[in-house]
């Protein structure tokens, strides 16, 4: 099969033919449609992500959606012809998806909501999960709280705007001026981080009272300005991206709440792999009840274009989630 591998840290990746897999116990394999490209597939490529523990030579690609193909030993509730999707490799020594096939461990994958193509669905896995683990396993996010998410046009933010509006929460999104409007058409309240002060609009929107959940997909400085946004006593602050030196200080003073959130954890220790395919069947509900649509870069790239659709996300210029068309 044709796969695209990356010999060493920091060089050009490669078309090359690969031995197709076959589904071991507990595995499916999976016909690959969609590939979705990350920011941390860039930075593994680089050789900047030591967190992913990617082994080489490798096939990288977090995030797939396909056809099953064959279904391993073991395996219940899935057969050949379902059409599914999720966060499946790409990280430790789990081969990725951007390859014709991909062997998958079954407890990743959930069926494709009926709703959404093949590249979109496979834009949700990585970001899906990453919002939800942090607005619904950590901060329970419900109906009646204030919920301020930063990066609301991002990939992670523009999810996380929707999971919290579809659980009733009241939300507000920082961006930048130019996409203020993406923020808003997803139905947040958009504030405009270039021009507003965090004390002008934690004054503004939630009367000086802090918001009951900030959720930061920025990181550094933000994940700053997230301590001193947050609610006294009752509020907590997730942040995706928590790298970085930070006093808690303010946190502190707030009597408020930190949690992080790593989204490659089952991937890497093989423990919690069922919850995620928990999350993606609640993706799927949702996308499938209209609450959920992703938001795509119109531009369309192959297997042969993946260096192409590298430097897009390197370069900060994608409009939505890049897409790598495989099938």
């Amino acid at each position: 099969m044709r796969a695209v591998v990356l010999e060493e840290f920091g060089t050009p990746l490669v078309l090359a033919d690969i031995e197709k897999p076959e589904a071991g116990p507990g595995q499916v394999l999976v016909k690959v449609g969609a590939s979705g490209v990350n920011p941390l597939d860039t930075k593994i490529r680089a050789g900047k992500a030591a967190h992913a523990k990617r082994t080489l030579p490798a096939v990288l690609g977090l995030d797939l959606a396909g056809v099953v193909e064959e279904v391993g030993a073991g395996v219940t509730g899935l057969a050949p012809g379902d059409e599914v999707f999720g966060m499946t490799g790409g990280v430790g020594d789990v081969p990725g998806s951007l390859a014709e096939y991909a062997a998958v461990d079954a407890r990743l994958l959930a069926r494709k909501p009926s709703s959404l193509g093949m590249r979109e669905a496979a834009a949700l896995p990585l970001v899906f999960i990453t919002a939800w683990e942090g607005l619904v396993d950590r901060a329970q996010v419900h109906a009646g709280q204030k919920v301020l998410v930063h990066g609301g046009a991002g990939g992670i933010g523009h999810v996380a705007v929707q999971i919290a509006r579809a659980r009733g929460a009241e939300v507000f999104a920082t961006a930048s001026t130019s996409r203020l409007e993406v923020v808003q058409r997803l139905g947040a309240t958009p504030v405009d981080y270039t021009t507003t002060t965090v004390d002008d609009y934690v004054a503004e929107h939630t009367g000086g009272e802090g918001f009951d959940i900030v959720f930061d997909t920025v990181g550094g400085p933000v994940l700053d300005a997230s301590f001193t946004a947050v609610r006294t006593y009752t509020g907590h602050v997730v942040s995706a991206l928590g790298w970085g030196t930070h006093s808690i200080a303010p946190l502190s003073f707030r009597g408020a709440t930190y949690s992080g959130v790593f989204t490659l954890l089952p991937l890497l220790t093989g423990r919690g792999r069922e919850h995620h395919g928990d999350i993606m069947r609640e993706a799927a509900a949702l996308a499938d009840a209209g609450a959920l649509i992703p938001l795509l870069d119109p531009r369309r790239f192959t297997l042969a274009d993946v260096a192409d659709a590298h430097a897009a996300v390197e370069s900060g210029t994608a409009r939505g989630k890049i897409v790598i068309d495989v099938g």
